[in-house]
């Protein structure tokens, strides 16, 4: 195992105070943008990957001269966003999570997709969150700890038509063996009591969402 965790940035929404999340074992993707926000700040990317369609030729050097390694793609002819092909080499090393910065912003189709790909992950059972300024992301098939990070809110939101057996444990609004369909709400705007909280699911993929405005 090259890494217990590997941190991607991604060229989404990005914030100087991201950078205090990181350990000095992390090992450390920027996928396009996300590259260069990573040298602009002063660090090493282990590898950098993608178009770099968003990025000047001059830019583009700067990250390659001070990058570990890049993995460069066409623009037009590829099959993945950036932050799935940064999702792949992620996987390749075998981490036990997976922490995804700069795949939210203004593209609602590029989040939701970020989103969605923690499937991935999950199937090689590999912990994967989605982490911005207002939101932080998971993903369970099973059960999950949920500790208090500062956020206001917990939502719960099906990311399969159905998810069965869901019991809360620590929630203000607690569930014992319910189900929640594709569509319902009935999951939004939950709160921990305590310093964490336990959701559990039977069957079905749960997206678990801590949030602020």
């Amino acid at each position: 195992m090259s890494s217990k965790r590997v941190v991607i940035f991604a060229g989404g929404e990005l914030s100087p105070e991201y950078l205090n999340l990181l350990d000095e074992d992390d090992f450390i993707i920027g996928a396009d943008q996300g590259a260069l926000f990573l040298i602009s700040h002063g660090y090493t990317p282990d590898i950098a990957v993608g178009d770099f369609d968003s990025v000047s030729p001059e830019a583009l050097q700067d990250i390659k001269s001070k990058s570990k390694k890049t993995i460069t793609c066409d623009a037009v002819n590829k099959d993945l966003t950036d932050s799935e092909m940064a999702l792949d080499i992620a996987m390749d090393q075998q981490p036990d999570s997976i922490l995804l910065l700069g795949v939210t912003g203004t593209r609602i189709d590029h989040s939701l997709a970020s989103i969605q790909m923690m499937t991935r992950a999950l199937q090689r059972q590999i912990n994967c969150y989605v982490m911005d300024t207002h939101n932080y992301i998971t993903l369970t098939g099973s059960q999950a700890v949920i500790n208090d990070l500062g956020y206001t809110y917990v939502s719960l939101l099906p990311l399969t038509p159905e998810v069965s057996g869901i019991t809360l444990e620590g929630f203000q609004y607690p569930l014992t063996d319910a189900t929640l369909k594709l569509g319902q709400s009935l999951g939004v705007s939950n709160k921990l009591v305590s310093s964490s909280g336990t959701v559990s699911i039977r069957s079905g993929l749960l997206l678990i969402i801590q949030s602020k405005d």
